[in-house]
Protein backbone atom coordinates (compact mmCIF):
# COMPACT_ATOMS: atom_id res chain seq x y z
CA UNK A 1 0.00 0.00 0.00
CA UNK A 2 1.10 3.37 -0.79
CA UNK A 3 1.43 6.31 1.45
CA UNK A 4 -0.81 9.47 0.86
CA UNK A 5 1.86 11.28 -0.92
CA UNK A 6 2.48 8.27 -3.58
CA UNK A 7 -1.51 7.81 -3.71
CA UNK A 8 -1.66 11.67 -4.85
CA UNK A 9 1.15 11.20 -7.13
CA UNK A 10 -0.20 8.31 -8.86
CA UNK A 11 -3.51 10.16 -9.05
CA UNK A 12 -1.81 13.35 -11.08
CA UNK A 13 0.51 10.68 -13.05
CA UNK A 14 -2.80 9.09 -14.30
CA UNK A 15 -4.21 12.71 -14.89
CA UNK A 16 -1.63 13.61 -17.02
CA UNK A 17 -1.47 10.45 -19.01
CA UNK A 18 -5.14 10.72 -19.74
CA UNK A 19 -5.05 14.23 -21.42
CA UNK A 20 -1.95 13.23 -23.19
CA UNK A 21 -4.53 10.49 -24.64
CA UNK A 22 -1.93 7.88 -24.12
CA UNK A 23 -3.00 4.11 -23.58
CA UNK A 24 -3.91 3.28 -20.59
CA UNK A 25 -1.46 0.55 -21.11
CA UNK A 26 1.31 3.12 -19.79
CA UNK A 27 0.42 2.47 -16.30
CA UNK A 28 3.83 1.70 -14.43
CA UNK A 29 2.02 0.19 -11.77
CA UNK A 30 1.28 -3.72 -11.31
CA UNK A 31 -1.92 -5.32 -10.90
CA UNK A 32 -3.16 -5.29 -7.38
CA UNK A 33 -1.28 -2.67 -6.59
CA UNK A 34 -3.54 0.05 -4.93
CA UNK A 35 -1.21 2.93 -6.88
CA UNK A 36 -2.76 1.41 -9.66
CA UNK A 37 -6.43 2.43 -9.11
CA UNK A 38 -5.15 5.65 -8.21
CA UNK A 39 -3.44 6.04 -11.42
CA UNK A 40 -6.14 4.57 -13.48
CA UNK A 41 -8.80 6.77 -11.30
CA UNK A 42 -6.45 9.63 -12.22
CA UNK A 43 -6.62 8.76 -16.08
CA UNK A 44 -10.22 8.42 -16.00
CA UNK A 45 -10.89 11.59 -14.53
CA UNK A 46 -8.74 13.18 -17.07
CA UNK A 47 -9.74 11.57 -20.23
CA UNK A 48 -13.50 11.04 -20.75
CA UNK A 49 -14.91 8.32 -22.71
CA UNK A 50 -15.96 9.24 -26.69
CA UNK A 51 -19.29 9.42 -26.33
CA UNK A 52 -19.10 12.49 -24.03
CA UNK A 53 -16.52 13.97 -25.85
CA UNK A 54 -18.74 13.95 -28.88
CA UNK A 55 -21.30 15.31 -26.81
CA UNK A 56 -20.02 18.17 -25.88
CA UNK A 57 -18.59 18.72 -28.96
CA UNK A 58 -22.36 18.40 -30.53
CA UNK A 59 -23.70 21.63 -28.05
Amino acid sequence: MGTRSELVRAIHEGAAAGREHLPVTVCPYPRGDLLRSAWVRGYAKARPLDDEHDQTAAD
